[in-house]
């Protein structure tokens, strides 16, 4: 009889004779992570998603081309669960410029990645073997705004909206959300629309409301959320609410990183680097507008990336400078977290991704 596990994926920031990623199976009864395999040889993976369905792993790196030049890459992982060990498939360049973000498709057909120090998002083919192909669809941003990190574009996320028609990238250096058009038939991404957020936001990562016609943004450089109306008949985003995600007696150096809904739709987390942690809200039913319900302490420093488990019981924080993957339990009714005590220890983490996987 099939039986489906949870399993976490880590990326982290590595040199590429260590290991930098991470196998764990997940423990759904007390957030646990118990390590079953890591892999070694890539430089910086620092992101990663998996494709439960295929038991296939991507994760970004750091490459070269040609030329010697710096640039891009992508490696290709086949998990198997029965032994929790990874397989490399292949690696193969995404991008001209290093990357710090990769998603998939629904479809699981294609990988988009973003390149912060490029100002590209780019389309990158999955083939029929799980491996990722050479990149189909490249586009490069220009411009600038008004805070010092901000001079030149540098997107920072692509997501794939719940039709697979859209793509929101988030360009921190423009202070713009893009959409763009998908077309899998001919691997290319077609600009749709452009929506303009106030000056030094500095947008990062972005989420889908699992039910309402609503999307939202986390900005790095002035630790705020953005509530966007996402009409996704036309692929238009607009600004419907900004909200700090700092307690008002705050006072330092912050930098956000991630944003998630919980499965239902309920609740909003960002993380926090500097306050060191984890911005809850609930959310409005009916507007998806967001209200604050806790500042939670993430229990490590430099809180990069996090995930809610499947069943949402539980949220797995990546602190880079506690060297610790820290699991909190959930509360559905409120939306708080509690430490539940579990730390699972790794060399910089930054990212954190779930997988459920039927074997």
């Amino acid at each position: 009889m099939a039986t489906t596990q949870t399993f976490a994926f880590i990326g982290s920031y590595a040199d590429a004779d260590g290991p930098g990623l991470y196998a764990c199976a997940f423990d759904e009864r007390t957030g646990v992570l118990k390590l079953l395999d890591q892999a070694d040889g890539l430089q910086n993976p620092t992101f990663l998603v998996p494709d439960e369905t295929a038991r296939t792993l991507y994760a970004i790196m750091e490459s070269k081309d040609a030329e010697g030049r710096r640039c891009g890459g992508a490696a290709a992982y086949r998990f198997a669960p029965a032994s929790g060990k990874l397989e490399r498939l292949n690696e193969e360049i995404t991008l001209p410029a290093t990357t710090c973000h990769i998603s998939l498709d629904h479809t699981r057909r294609f990988a988009l990645t973003a390149s912060y120090h490029g100002g590209m998002v780019g389309l990158s083919p999955i083939l029929e073997d799980g491996r990722i192909g050479p990149a189909a669809d490249i586009h490069r941003h220009e411009g600038s705004s008004v805070h010092p990190a901000q001079t030149q574009a540098r997107a920072h996320s692509a997501i794939v909206d719940r039709d697979n028609r859209y793509a929101v990238v988030s360009d921190l250096g423009l202070d713009k959300v893009f959409v763009y058009k998908l077309d899998p038939a001919n691997a290319k991404l077609t600009l749709q629309s452009e929506t303009s957020i106030a000056p030094g936001s500095g947008p990062r990562h972005f989420a889908f409301h699992p039910k309402l016609s609503v999307g939202y943004g986390i900005n790095e450089l002035n630790s705020t959320i953005t509530v966007y109306a996402y009409d996704a008949e036309q692929g238009r985003l607009s600004v419907a609410q900004t909200i700090s995600t700092l307690p008002d007696s705050f006072e330092g150096d912050n930098a956000t990183a991630d944003i998630h809904l919980s499965p239902d739709g309920k609740f909003l987390y960002g993380s926090n680097r500097g306050h060191d942690s984890l911005a809850v809200y609930a959310v409005d039913p009916e507007s998806g507008l967001v209200e604050p319900v806790e500042y939670a302490p993430t229990l490590g420093g430099h809180p990069r990336n996090f995930a809610v488990s499947p069943d949402g019981r539980f949220v797995l924080v990546a602190n880079r400078d506690g060297n610790n993957v820290v699991t909190f339990s959930r509360d559905a009714v409120t939306g708080k977290l509690l430490p539940t005590g579990s730390e699972f220890s790794a060399s910089k983490p930054v990212c954190v991704r779930f997988a459920e996987i039927t074997a």
